[in-house]
Order: C-alpha cells, then sequence, then structure tokens
C-alpha cells in the first residue's frame, strides 16, 4: 500500500503517528540490559493511548548487580576512600565519556560528583 495513503487512513481513524530522534534505547529486565544504539523510534497515538515501536538490533548486556545506576550510587554512598572508583560502573563510565566527547577519567569524575546520575554528568561536562 501507498505509505501516503495509509497516513491518511491512520489520520481518518484517530491515529497521529510520528518519528523520534533517538539516539538510543535501555530495555532493563531483571536479567539483562537490551541496547540498543542505532534506532529508529516510532510513536503511535491512538484515541490516547501511546503506544512506541523500536527497531534496530539490540547490544546484549548482563544486568549489573540488581538495581543499575541507582544500585551503583547506594555503593558509592557507601565507599567513603579509594573504592569509588568501584561504585561506578564503567560501563556508565564509557556512555558518558561518548556522548560528552571527554576522557573517561573527566566522565568517571563527573559521575562521581553527581552520584552516578548520567544525565546530570554529561550535562556538566557538556
Amino acid at each position: 500500500m501507498n505509505p501516503r495513503k495509509m497516513k491518511q487512513m491512520m489520520k481518518q481513524m484517530g491515529i497521529d503517528v510520528s518519528e523520534l530522534d533517538a539516539e538510543e534505547v535501555v530495555i532493563r529486565t531483571a536479567d539483562e540490559e537490551l541496547v540498543f544504539s542505532d534506532v529508529q523510534v516510532t510513536r503511535m497515538d491512538a484515541q490516547g493511548q501511546e503506544t512506541y515501536q523500536v527497531v534496530g538490533e539490540p547490544e546484549v548486556r548482563e544486568a549489573g548487580g540488581g538495581g543499575g545506576t541507582a544500585g551503583a550510587v547506594e555503593a558509592g554512598d557507601e565507599a567513603e576512600g579509594g573504592d569509588e572508583g568501584d561504585a561506578i560502573p564503567e560501563d556508565d563510565v564509557e556512555l558518558v565519556a561518548t556522548r560528552a566527547g571527554a576522557s573517561k577519567a573527566d566522565a568517571r569524575e563527573a559521575l562521581e560528583a553527581e552520584d552516578g546520575d548520567l544525565a546530570a554528568a554529561i550535562a556538566r561536562l557538556e
């Protein structure tokens, strides 16, 4: 079917479709994380219900100790000495360094300053 005609039909049925300019999508389960880096995300709004469709090939990672970043923050609060480097997951450091265009050392420092908050660490470095 013609994509333009399909869009018209969906609009007549009250379905609004839009593409999101997503850079990355992460789906966390109890056992693993699915990380979509090169991703296409479509949002459909039908009768007030939003549905997201994610298209791409995920990188599968094992879950990092039951809690991800929140667990890392708690561990960081408990570690008061030289163990702080172990409190921030290496995946988080790499993500912040890549997103902010900074060195891993600067990324780790920003994550520690922001108590493991990825978005705040990236904003601090930009």
